[in-house]
C-alpha cells in the first residue's frame, strides 16, 4: 500500500527561486517518491515555502528518506512533514 505525504519545504532565503528548487527536488527524489504536485505557500516577509505531495511506499520510516534528501539541498533551511495518509 501507497502512502500519501504532504511536506512543508522552506527555502533559506526569500532570494531561492523556488521554479528552480522544485526542478532539484524532483530531479533528487526520482526513485525514491512519486511526486504529485508542488504547491507555494506565502509565509512572511516575501518568503514562501513549497509544500510537496509525494507517495511514498508504506514502509517504516517511508518519508525519511524524502527528508534527508531535500534537506541535503543547499538553498533548503528545513523540511516538515504535515500530513500523512494511506491511499
Amino acid at each position: 500500500m501507497d502512502v500519501a505525504a504532504k511536506l512543508k519545504i522552506m527555502p533559506e532565503s526569500p532570494e531561492v527561486d523556488l521554479e528552480k528548487l522544485r526542478e532539484e527536488i524532483q530531479a533528487k527524489l526520482r526513485g525514491i517518491a512519486d511526486v504529485k504536485d508542488f504547491k507555494e505557500e506565502p509565509i512572511a516577509f516575501g518568503i514562501k515555502a513549497l509544500i510537496l505531495l509525494v507517495m511514498v511506499d508504506d514502509a517504516e520510516g517511508g518519508t525519511d528518506k524524502v527528508e534527508e534528501t531535500i534537506s541535503a539541498l543547499p538553498a533548503v533551511e528545513s523540511v516538515q512533514v504535515i500530513d500523512v495518509s494511506r491511499i
